[in-house]
């Protein structure tokens, strides 16, 4: 960065700076406090629980505003059952930026018999190429979350990946949970018959059971679903009556119900708890649910193709051809 042409620049001195300039790191934030200071100005309100969400309550209803600055890459259809949301365009680019658009397409993302570990293979000369397109995918998972799953594995490998991690990158990806021995926690939440928030994620700790690791998730599941709810009141749209909760462990139904000290879960960490609270006070319900009928087993683990493209049938996802 240079002072204006015609200016004098004394030696050993600087430019003190009155106003953030586009592309300093400051700028975003310095942009925001001007944008929320003018916004509230004219009676409009920041969540709490999201300040880029600003409301306003008038007469004729409710405003809403939620304020996002780049380039979003999602194309928007309105339809009349609703609103379509795609990233046709930013997945073929991607395609293009792979070198994989003659290769034959997968039916899974996941290969149930691939595992991956961080010593497979030689190490990459240029990782430049891998994480790009990891990064890509990760932000592929807003329109497509039947691919949370296998891109949380591959971007497991961000620090040193390997020749084995590039080739399953553009053959099937794979599986590695055998490797760390932590189990992963997923879950979904829809509004209507929309899916509206979701998440694929390793614990961080190992579970001695798969009982534990179902109510270690209850803790991050709990987590997301009073945010939702607060949310959702802050649009205007509060919950009446409990949220309905599905589990397909009824072990860990039982321990979430039960508060008596048990063998079995005193080692667990006191904050997993606070399920039981909002139990109690009636926020959330807990229902029993068959593993054939849970859609959130497509964010925990690797799947045969019949079992994987029901799953994805049940997330109401809708085909969008490329362009």
């Amino acid at each position: 960065m240079k002072p204006p042409p015609g200016t004098s620049s004394p030696p050993h001195k600087v430019c003190l700076l009155r106003r953030a300039l586009y592309g300093l790191k400051q700028a975003p934030r310095a942009w925001f406090a001007t944008f929320s200071s003018t916004i509230t100005q004219l009676g409009f309100i920041s969540s709490p629980h999201d300040i880029a969400l600003f409301t306003r309550h008038t007469p004729q209803g409710i405003v809403l505003l939620l304020l996002y600055v780049d380039d979003m890459i999602i194309t928007v259809s309105r339809r009349s059952d609703g609103y379509l949301l795609s990233q046709a365009k930013y997945a073929s680019d991607l395609l293009a930026r792979s070198g994989i658009t003659d290769s034959n397409t997968a039916s899974t993302p996941l290969d149930p018999n691939v595992h991956l570990t961080p010593y497979d293979g030689v190490p990459l000369e240029d990782v430049s190429l891998y994480r790009q397109l990891v990064g890509s995918l990760i932000y592929l998972t807003v329109t497509r979350p039947d691919i949370a799953y296998a891109v949380h594995i591959v971007s497991q490998f961000m620090a040193a990946p390997r020749t084995i991690h590039l080739l399953s990158y553009y053959v099937s990806f794979a599986i590695s949970k055998g490797l760390w021995g932590m189990d992963f926690t997923g879950y979904y939440f829809y509004l209507g018959d929309s899916l509206i928030s979701w998440r694929s994620k390793k614990q961080s700790v190992v579970s001695r059971s798969s009982t534990e690791s179902e109510y270690r998730a209850f803790a991050d599941t709990t987590a997301e679903l009073l945010w939702l709810r607060w949310f959702l009141a802050d649009m205007g749209v509060p919950q009446q009556g409990p949220t309905l909760l599905y589990c397909d462990n009824r072990s860990a139904i039982q321990i979430a119900h039960n508060d008596v000290f048990h063998e079995r879960t005193k080692h667990i960490e006191n904050d997993c708890h606070f399920i039981r609270h909002h139990l109690l006070s009636n926020t959330l319900l807990l229902q029993p649910v068959s593993t054939t009928e849970q859609p959130a087993d497509i964010f925990t683990k690797a799947l045969p193709s019949t079992r994987f493209n029901q799953l994805r049938t049940k997330l109401k996802l809708t085909a969008t051809l490329l362009p």
